[in-house]
């Protein structure tokens, strides 16, 4: 039977093991009791918090904690904002402004859609809108007629978003 080899940092995996000097040489083993002992709390999650609230509120409060994570992973990953360095408060509440604008478009964006009958990711669908073009014809009286062309089934799917 061959062995394993843990690093010597390792304290998570160090924990579990007895350590037994025979003259020279170390050996590490397995020590059940401590992996007994830990197999208790298996399945437990426990908060440590510095707060006044009540244990039922702490709680409550990491229980919405995914819906803020999840805000900042689409803010991040699908709107790609990244972080911009300005020096004025006013550039940086507008920048603030814009991120959650951009946001609550998107969360708009995902509730519609169901309504709508159309059964696609909000990523997909801002995907296709990407490829539909719009065009512009100036007449000679100067008045402008725009067209916004559907040339696709995809594109055609989404169609009922630009007829709000």
């Amino acid at each position: 039977m061959g062995s394993v080899t843990f690093p010597s940092s390792c304290s998570a995996v160090s924990r579990y093991l007895v350590r037994r000097v025979q003259g020279a040489s170390t050996e590490k083993s397995p020590c059940a009791e401590k992996i007994d002992e830990d197999a208790k709390w298996d399945g437990l999650k426990g908060y440590i918090t510095n707060t006044d609230l009540s244990g039922e509120d702490v709680i409550k409060q990491y229980t919405g904690l995914w819906v803020v994570e999840r805000a900042f992973r689409i803010s991040k990953g699908n709107l790609e904002m990244r972080p911009m360095f300005h020096f004025t408060e006013r550039r940086i509440e507008a920048h603030v402004c814009i991120c959650f604008i951009a946001y609550k478009v998107y969360k708009e964006l995902q509730r519609l859609l169901p309504s709508y009958g159309i059964h696609m990711s909000v990523d997909k669908v801002l995907k296709i809108a990407k490829t539909i073009p719009t065009v512009y014809v100036k007449l000679p009286n100067g008045k402008i007629i725009n067209k916004t062309l559907f040339l696709t089934d995809e594109q055609g799917q989404i169609k009922p978003l630009f007829d709000m």
